[in-house]
């Protein structure tokens, strides 16, 4: 067993089921969490639990980590201490990923919409159960996690599932978020996973004009209509929240004043990931 592998076996046996709210009146053979019970709350396979422990992967990616340290109530240092166990070492050059116990606290506070965090690269670290509800489940990725939470691999390899834009706010949101990562590439120019990315998005012609540019700035807001299978169209405004020391974006998903959707967000907070045809059998 990895040390990574050990400190996460140690990890799931000190949390107490019942406490997650999690059955228990099953007899149970170890205290903690069984590997099915952790791999279902941090949304990965239990395959993939079996080979962290078992020291037959040992760098999950910066979104696997956070997902774990989330299910497995890790504290900040605890999480820091995953990170750099999976190879994801803090440092001045590299992109920071560790999500602050403050930061959850302020997501708890802001539940009744939809939330993402992001890295200054634009991926998806972290969300909500309301943004899983509203833009899809990421753990549902149709294609690698690595591509399908990158907001900005998604926007130009496309097509952006649920979402709809004007031409105007489809080319304001792409200047935009090329300005940001441009400025991103100016703080951390040696991270070999920033260096990756841009040489992957300048195979897109548009990407690369845009690159062309040489803009830098901060994304900060957008506006857009999601096209939600049940509920129907929910037009949002985007703002963008970006935390000082950590580098980290919270994207605070409101209802767009004058719609609707406040009201739809709020149905799909209750009957959240489960479709309404199904519950109305």
């Amino acid at each position: 067993m990895s040390p990574l592998g050990a400190e996460l076996r140690a990890w799931r046996d000190r949390l107490d089921p019942a406490a997650l709210g999690l059955a228990h009146n099953l007899p149970r053979r170890v205290a903690g969490l069984r590997r099915s019970e952790l791999a279902m709350l941090a949304g990965i396979s239990v395959e993939y639990v079996i080979r962290l422990e078992q020291g037959k992967v040992t760098t999950p990616s910066a979104q696997v980590c956070s997902a774990l340290a989330r299910a497995l109530q890790l504290s900040d240092g605890e999480q820091a201490h995953l990170m750099r166990l999976a190879g994801h070492a803090a440092s001045p050059g590299r992109v920071p990923r560790l999500i602050p116990a403050s930061l959850h606290r302020i997501m708890e506070q802001l539940s009744n919409n939809p939330i993402g965090v992001y890295d200054a690269t634009w991926q998806l670290l972290h969300w909500n159960s309301l943004f899983a509800a509203t833009f899809g489940d990421p753990t549902r990725a149709t294609r690698s996690p690595q591509t399908e939470r990158s907001m900005l691999i998604s926007q130009f390899e496309g097509p952006l599932p649920r979402l709809r834009q004007t031409a105007a706010e489809q080319a304001e949101f792409e200047t935009s978020l090329v300005a940001d990562l441009r400025a991103s590439t100016g703080r951390y120019p040696n991270d070999p996973e920033v260096l990756a990315l841009v040489s992957r998005l300048m195979r897109f012609p548009h990407f690369r004009e845009l690159w062309e540019l040489r803009a830098v700035a901060a994304h900060e807001t957008a506006s857009k209509i999601v096209e939600h299978p049940e509920v129907g169209d929910i037009a949002i405004d985007s703002s963008v929240l970006t935390t000082q020391g950590t580098d980290l974006r919270m994207v605070v998903n409101t209802p767009r004043p004058g719609t609707d959707a406040r009201s739809k967000l709020d149905l799909l907070a209750a009957i959240g990931l489960q479709e309404m045809s199904s519950r109305s059998v």
